[in-house]
């Protein structure tokens, strides 16, 4: 079961997704947040952010209690189960890695990172702190080694310190 702590990670991202605020997720939330992330890439991207946030809302959709609509209790369900499923945590941060690094040279920049933040809660968001944090070898840049941790830390992970808890953005406290 999902400590308080890690339903405030989650609900952080939970609420960032959905789009009108009901208290849901449809799929039409997951395809306002692959435009809203399409619109400020590069011509072309669209089809492949379209396609994962896709993939994330069959795999939320199918352990929902309703396929149509995905609360936050059916997203912690997930949740607790990615702790046993490490090669699938690691495949979304590898598919997620990709789609933030807009250049493709296996680097995260702090401005690709925050691209991605902003598209992702629809709103300006200064990155700076959070990013230094996230880039722990201190080189100005995300590898994907560093960022596979990151996401394991934040989907899998119970540790308000760790730097992945703030992958999405500012974690709540524990």
């Amino acid at each position: 079961m999902a400590s308080t702590f890690q339903r405030g990670k989650v609900q952080l991202v939970f609420g960032a997704m959905d789009a009108d605020g009901d208290g849901a997720l449809r799929e039409s939330d997951f395809d306002a947040l692959a435009g809203r992330w399409a619109s400020i890439r590069a011509a072309g991207d669209a089809e492949r952010l379209t396609a994962i946030m896709h993939g994330w809302w069959i795999t939320l959709a199918e352990r929902s209690r309703d396929p149509e609509s995905v609360t936050l209790d059916d997203v912690l369900t997930v949740v607790d189960l990615l702790g046993q499923m490490p090669d699938a945590v690691d495949a979304t941060a590898e598919a997620m890695f990709d789609a933030i690094d807009e250049d493709g040279d296996d680097r995260i920049s702090p401005a690709e990172y925050q691209r991605m933040i902003e598209a992702w809660n629809g709103s300006p968001t200064d990155t700076a702190a959070i990013f230094a944090r996230l880039d722990a070898d201190g080189d100005g840049t995300v590898s994907r080694t560093e960022f596979i941790r990151h996401w394991r830390e934040f989907w899998a992970g119970d540790d308000p310190t760790a730097p992945g808890t703030h992958v999405f953005g500012t974690a709540p406290t524990a």
